[in-house]
C-alpha cells in the first residue's frame, strides 16, 4: 500500500520533492482528505453530460455518454482523431506553454514565472474534461495518465483555505477576489471548470479526488465568506460559468447551499457596482431575471443562459423560465448566424443590434457556438420541444465542427463566413495564447454521444442521427438496446433496430428536424398507427354498428414524431428524411445578405472556397444562376477522398467582369452591364473549409434569378 501523504505536506514546498517521490503511480484519490456524501441515486456511472435524474423540471432524462457507441460515419473521424490527435497534441502545448509550470512554481517544483492571462488555469480543466468525457466512452491508460500525470501538482497547489488558482497568488496574493478581480479576474470562471472536469473524470472512473478539491474551494473558501448575508462579502461571477457548475454539484451533494449559490451569482444584485457598459459586458452583475436582450460578451451570456436553465430545472422559478424565453427568442429571430455561431462583433466578442450579422467580420467564436448549443441542450431537457434540438444539431454541425482541422491539430476561434487569405489574417492555428477554444472543443466532441437520446415517462427521444448503438433503459428499469444504421448527414435515410429484452409499450419519439420539408416514416413496413378509434358504420345494422379505424399522424418538421406500440425485440423503425439541397435568404434587415442566398443539405451549411472553382474565378464575381424553381439546379456526388469525404454541390452560376464605367468605384446606374460568362460553381460543407491550402470562402452568395 502506498505511504500516506496529507494534503498539508503538500502545500509545503520544503516536503514537495519528498512527497512526490511518494506518489502512486495509477490513483490520487487518497489525496482528498474532505469526503462530502455523495448521491448514489443514479450512481457515478448512470449519469449523463448532465445529471438530471432527479431535476423535478425536467421533462427529458440524460442517456450517460457510456450508453451510446458510435460507430462508422460522420462523426467517428472525427472523435477518432480527438482522442488521437487533439488531446495529447493539446496537453502537450499546455506544458511548453507553462500552463502546468504555474501550479509546480507554487509547490516548489518549479523557478518558472507565471505564464499566460489570467484564465490560463481553465485550459487544463476543461483538457481534463475532455479526457473525462473520452474516458467514459472506453478506458484508455494513456489518457488516464495524462490526468494523473497533472492533477497531483494543480490539487498541491490547493491552500489552506481552499483557495486554488495560480495568477492570484504570491506577487498578486493582495488582489485575491478583490472587487475588481471579481470583474476580470476569472477566478470563479476557472473553479467552474475545475468542478466540471472534476464531474465528468468522476463520472467517468468513480475517482472523486478531483471532486474534492473543488467541493472544498466551494465549501471551505466560498460559502463560508461571500454571500448575500450581512457578515459576508460580495460576490460577483465576472464570467458566468461558475453558476452551470454549482448546479451541477448540487445535483451530486444535494446540498442546497451550492443552488442557493448558483442563484445567488444570477441574481446578481447588492453587488459589487459595475460600470454601466461591464453590466452589459459580462453579463452578470444585476438580476438574470432583468435582461431582456442578449448583448454584451457571447460566451458569457451563452454560460449564463445556461446556468439560469440549470436553476430553472431544478426550481422551477417562472421568472427564470420567463426570461429564459425572452433571450432564446431574441437569439433566433436576429442574433444567430446560419451555422448556429453567434457573437457578431469583435469589439468585446460580443452580440450585435438585432440583425448584425456580417460575413468577413462575423466574431463567432467557437466558444459562443458551443455555449449555444449548451443552453439549448438544457432547454431542450425543460421541454423535449424539437426546435432546441433542432437550434443544437445547427450549431454541432457547422459552427462548432467548423472550429477544429479534420485533422484535430489546428483550431478556429473565430469562424467567420467570408474569408480572404490576402487579409494575412489566419484563421486556424494550434495554439493562441486565449486558449479556450482548443479544449472546448475536445470537450464537446468527446462528450458527444450523451446528446443523442433523452428519456421521459412515456418513453425515449432521438436527438441525432448516426450510425450507433444505444444500450440503455426505460424509466420503468426496463433494458433496451436500439440500433441505429445511417448514413446521415449525407442521405437521409435512418433506420432504428429497438430491442427491449421482453415486449414493453412505449413511445420512441425522433425528431423531424425543421429543414425536411417531406419525411416519410415506416414501423416493421408499414405505416405507424398513431390511434385506433371505433366510428359507427351507418350501413350496418342491429347492435354492432361500429368499426375500428386506425388514425396515422403525418410527421410535421420541427417536432418529435410519436412510435407509441408494445415493441417486441427486433422491431424496425425507417425514416426518410428530405436532405436535397436548397437555396436560402436570410431577413432583409440582414443588410450584408441583401440579394444573397446560403446553400444548405440536410443539416450541413455549404460555401464556396475559390481552389474548388474553375482557374482564375473570383469569389466577388460570382453569382448562382436560378429559374422559377429555386432549389432545382443542383447536382451531387459523394467524394470520398476530398476532405475525409463529402458531399459536394454543383450549380450553374455567372461570373461577371466589372469593364468601362463599372469598374470605377462610382458610376451611373444606366451605364453598359458588365460582360458575363457561365460557370459551374461547386460548394462544399462550411465546416470542412481551409482544411486545404488558404483560399477564399463565402456562404453567402448573390442569386441571379432568370
Amino acid at each position: 500500500m502506498s505511504p500516506r501523504v496529507t494534503r498539508r505536506e503538500f502545500v509545503s514546498a520544503a516536503a514537495s520533492s519528498a512527497v512526490i517521490s511518494r506518489l502512486p503511480k495509477t490513483s490520487f484519490s487518497f489525496l482528498a482528505e474532505e469526503k462530502v456524501p455523495l448521491s448514489a441515486n443514479p450512481s457515478w456511472k448512470e449519469q449523463g453530460v448532465l445529471n438530471l435524474a432527479n431535476s423535478p423540471y425536467a421533462k427529458l432524462k440524460n442517456v450517460p455518454v457510456h450508453a451510446v457507441t458510435i460507430l462508422d460515419g460522420f462523426w467517428s473521424g472525427r472523435r477518432a482523431a480527438n482522442v488521437k490527435t487533439s488531446i495529447p497534441s493539446m496537453g502537450k502545448l499546455l506544458e511548453v506553454n507553462g500552463r502546468m509550470d504555474n501550479f509546480r512554481r507554487l509547490i516548489g517544483k518549479s523557478d518558472a514565472p507565471q505564464r499566460g492571462p489570467v484564465y490560463s488555469d481553465s485550459d487544463i480543466y476543461k483538457w481534463w474534461e475532455a479526457i473525462g468525457f473520452a474516458l467514459q466512452s472506453g478506458d484508455n491508460s494513456a489518457l488516464r495518465a495524462l490526468v494523473e500525470n497533472t492533477a497531483k501538482d494543480v490539487m498541491a497547489a490547493q491552500q489552506p483555505d481552499g483557495y486554488l488558482n495560480t495568477y492570484y497568488v504570491r506577487e498578486r496574493a493582495a488582489d485575491r477576489m478583490t472587487p475588481k478581480t471579481q470583474q476580470w479576474g476569472h477566478e470563479l470562471y476557472c473553479m467552474g471548470h475545475f468542478l466540471q472536469a472534476a464531474t465528468a473524470y468522476y463520472r467517468a472512473t468513480g475517482d472523486r479526488a478531483l471532486l474534492d478539491t473543488g467541493i472544498r474551494f466551494v465549501n471551505s473558501f466560498l460559502i463560508p465568506s461571500y454571500g448575500p448575508e450581512a457578515d459576508k462579502k460580495p460576490l460577483l461571477s465576472g464570467h458566468p460559468e461558475m453558476e452551470l457548475a454549482l448546479v451541477e454539484l448540487y445535483r451530486m451533494t444535494g446540498d442546497k447551499r451550492h443552488l442557493n449559490l448558483a442563484e445567488y451569482l444570477l441574481r446578481g444584485d447588492s453587488r459589487i457596482a459595475l460600470k454601466p457598459e461591464n453590466y452589459v459586458y459580462h453579463f452578470c452583475g444585476k438580476p438574470f431575471t432583468s435582461r431582456t436582450k442578449l448583448e454584451g460578451h457571447a460566451v458569457r451570456a451563452m454560460y449564463a443562459c445556461s446556468g439560469a436553465t440549470d436553476y430553472y430545472l431544478e426550481t422551477g422559478d417562472e421568472m427564470y423560465w420567463k426570461t429564459l424565453n425572452t433571450l432564446w427568442s431574441d437569439l433566433v429571430s436576429s442574433k444567430m448566424y446560419i451555422t448556429g455561431g453567434v457573437g457578431a462583433r469583435s469589439d468585446g466578442e460580443a452580440f450585435g443590434d438585432p440583425f448584425e450579422l456580417p460575413n468577413a467580420q462575423a466574431y463567432t467564436e467557437s466558444c459562443a457556438a458551443i455555449g449555444n448549443m449548451m443552453w439549448n441542450w438544457r432547454m431542450l431537457a425543460a421541454t423535449g420541444d424539437a426546435k432546441y434540438a433542432d437550434v443544437m444539431e445547427r450549431a454541432l454541425y457547422n459552427g462548432i465542427n467548423s472550429g477544429m482541422s479534420l485533422s484535430g491539430n489546428l483550431y478556429c476561434y473565430r469562424n467567420p463566413l467570408s474569408f480572404d487569405p490576402s487579409t494575412g489574417d489566419v484563421i486556424r492555428n494550434e495554439w493562441y495564447d486565449t486558449t479556450c477554444c482548443p479544449p472546448n472543443l475536445e470537450r464537446t466532441f468527446a462528450s458527444l454521444p450523451g446528446y443523442f437520446y433523452g428519456t421521459s415517462k412515456e418513453g425515449i427521444y432521438v436527438h441525432l442521427f448516426h450510425n450507433s448503438e444505444l444500450n440503455w433503459k426505460l424509466e420503468d428499469g426496463t433494458p433496451i438496446k436500439i440500433v441505429q444504421k445511417t448514413e446521415y448527414p449525407w442521405k437521409g435515410v435512418v433506420e432504428f433496430e429497438v430491442s427491449p429484452v421482453v415486449p414493453v409499450s412505449f413511445t420512441l419519439f425522433v425528431r423531424i428536424p425543421s429543414w425536411s420539408d417531406s419525411t416519410a416514416i415506416s414501423v416493421n413496413g408499414g405505416l405507424p398507427i398513431d390511434s385506433i378509434v371505433r366510428k359507427k358504420d351507418p350501413n350496418a345494422g342491429g347492435s354492432n354498428n361500429s368499426s375500428s379505424v386506425a388514425i396515422y399522424k403525418i410527421p410535421k418538421a420541427g417536432e418529435y414524431y410519436p412510435v407509441k406500440q408494445r415493441w417486441s425485440p427486433g422491431d424496425k423503425v425507417r425514416v426518410e428524411f428530405d436532405v436535397d439541397a436548397k437555396l436560402i435568404e436570410s431577413n432583409a434587415r440582414v443588410v450584408e445578405n441583401n440579394g444573397r442566398v446560403a446553400v444548405q443539405r440536410g443539416p450541413l451549411v455549404y460555401c464556396l472556397e475559390g481552389l474548388d472553382q474553375p482557374e482564375g474565378t473570383s469569389l466577388a464575381d460570382v453569382s448562382i444562376r436560378s429559374g422559377k424553381n429555386l432549389n432545382a439546379g443542383f447536382s451531387e456526388s459523394f467524394e470520398k477522398d476530398l476532405l475525409d469525404g463529402v458531399v459536394t454541390l454543383k450549380h450553374e452560376g455567372t461570373v461577371s467582369k466589372a469593364s468601362g464605367a463599372r469598374s470605377s468605384l462610382y458610376f451611373s446606374a444606366d451605364a453598359p452591364a458588365s460582360s458575363s460568362s457561365k460557370v459551374t460553381l461547386t460548394f462544399i460543407p462550411y465546416y470542412a473549409w481551409l482544411n486545404r491550402r488558404p483560399s477564399p470562402m463565402q456562404v453567402w452568395t448573390p442569386l441571379q434569378r432568370s
